[in-house]
C-alpha cells in the first residue's frame, strides 16, 4: 500500500523533522489552552488529547490542565469546520488529528474544506490497525473471518470510529483485498462516533466485528471483553502487544498504520504556531512519551512543522489515490 510506503520513509532520522519557523517560542506565552477530540470519548482522538495534554503539563509547558473538548461528527469533518469557520484565529487551541483525517480530506468530504485552511503541527507517533472480535465471538483468525465475508458478505458487519470510507473502513477493505474478495463494495461497515461507541455495540451483539488501532483496543483486550484476530503491522509489535499476531503471519499481506498528531487554527500568530510545534516536539523528545509510546504500542514518527505539512499532503494525495481505486472517490 502506497501510504505505509510513505510512513516508513518520513519515519526516519530526527534531523528531517526540525522544520519550524524561526520565531522563538518564548514570543507567546500560552493560557488557557484547549485540545479538540474530533469524536466522542474513548476512542483515539480523545486518547491523543488526553495523553499529549497531560504530557503538557506535566513537563510545565502549559499553565495548568489542557481541557478537551470531543466535537463528534462527519468523521472529524464537524471539528474542522468549527476550527476554520469560528475559531481560525485561536492561538491556545490544538486539535487531534490521524491518518483518519487525511482520508476525509483525500476523500473531499470535508465539504468546502481542504489541509490548507489549518496548520500542520506535528506528530507523536503512529498506531497499527487491527481487527478484532467479542471475546466469545466463534472466529479465531483473520482468515475465518473473511472466508466468513466472501461466503456471505451480509453476515458479517464491521464498526469503526470512522465515517464510512474513513481510515477504520479502508483498513477493513485492504485486508478483505488481501483475503481475495473482489467486490469490496458488498462488505458491511457501521460507523460511530469513536472506537468505544463501536466496540459497545459489538459487545452487544449488534455488529460483529471491530476495526480500529491497536491502542484503543488494549484496554478492551486487558478487560477480556474482546480479541484481537490481527495487527496491521509488518510484524509483531514489542512489548505487551507482542501476543497479538500479524494479518501477514496469517498469510494475508495487509498492513496498515495511522499516524497520530495535531493541526492548529489557520490564522494562529506564527509565534504561537512556533510554540505549539516546539511544545509537541518537546514532548515527543521525552522519556515520558517514549514510554507512553511502548505502553500504548505506537510506532515512532518523528515529525514536525513543515516536514509535517508535507507529510500530510502527501498522505491525503495517496489516500485518494487508494479511495478512487475502491471506488469511494470518482
Amino acid at each position: 500500500m502506497t501510504h505505509i510506503s510513505t510512513l516508513a520513509r518520513w519515519a526516519a532520522p530526527a534531523g528531517l523533522s526540525m522544520a519550524v519557523l524561526s520565531s522563538p517560542a518564548w514570543a507567546f506565552q500560552p493560557g488557557s489552552t484547549e485540545c479538540i477530540a474530533p469524536a466522542g470519548a474513548g476512542g483515539g482522538w480523545d486518547m491523543t488529547c488526553r495523553l499529549v495534554g497531560k504530557a503538557l503539563q506535566d513537563q510545565k509547558l502549559i499553565p495548568g490542565t489542557m481541557q478537551v473538548l470531543n466535537k463528534a461528527g462527519g468523521g472529524g469533518g464537524a471539528a474542522y469546520a468549527e476550527v476554520v469557520n469560528k475559531r481560525n484565529s485561536e492561538n491556545n487551541l490544538i486539535v487531534a488529528a490521524s491518518t483518519a483525517t487525511a482520508a476525509r480530506l483525500g476523500q473531499n468530504a470535508y465539504p468546502g474544506n481542504d489541509m490548507t485552511q489549518v496548520r500542520w503541527v506535528g506528530a507523536v507517533g503512529a498506531d497499527y490497525g487491527m481487527i478484532a472480535v467479542a471475546a466469545d465471538s466463534p472466529f479465531n483468525t483473520l482468515p475465518e473471518l473473511m472466508a466468513k465475508v466472501k461466503a456471505d458478505p451480509t453476515s458479517i458487519s464491521f464498526a469503526g470510529g470512522s465515517a464510512v470510507g474513513g481510515w477504520d473502513h479502508l483498513k477493513v477493505l485492504i485486508a478483505a483485498q488481501k483475503a481475495g474478495i473482489t467486490n469490496v463494495r458488498t462488505i458491511k461497515y457501521v460507523a460511530f462516533d469513536g472506537g468505544g461507541e463501536a466496540v459497545t455495540q459489538l459487545l452487544a451483539g449488534k455488529i460483529q466485528a471491530f476495526t480500529g488501532d491497536i491502542s484503543e483496543a488494549k484496554g478492551f483486550v486487558d478487560a477480556g471483553k474482546i480479541k484481537v484476530l490481527a495487527v496491521l503491522a509488518p510484524e509483531r509489535l514489542e512489548g505487551e502487544f507482542a501476543k497479538f499476531p500479524t494479518a501477514r503471519e496469517q498469510g494475508l499481506n495487509a498492513v496498515g498504520a495511522n499516524w497520530r498528531g495535531f493541526y492548529a487554527p489557520g490564522k494562529m500568530s506564527d509565534e504561537a504556531y512556533a510554540f505549539w510545534v516546539k511544545s509537541i516536539g518537546t514532548v515527543y523528545d521525552s522519556k515520558e512519551w517514549k514510554d507512553i509510546m511502548a505502553k500504548q504500542g505506537m510506532a515512532p514518527l518523528n515529525l514536525r512543522g513543515e516536514a509535517f505539512e508535507k507529510f500530510v499532503k502527501e498522505s491525503v494525495g495517496e489516500i485518494q489515490d487508494l479511495s478512487k481505486k475502491i471506488g469511494i472517490v470518482k
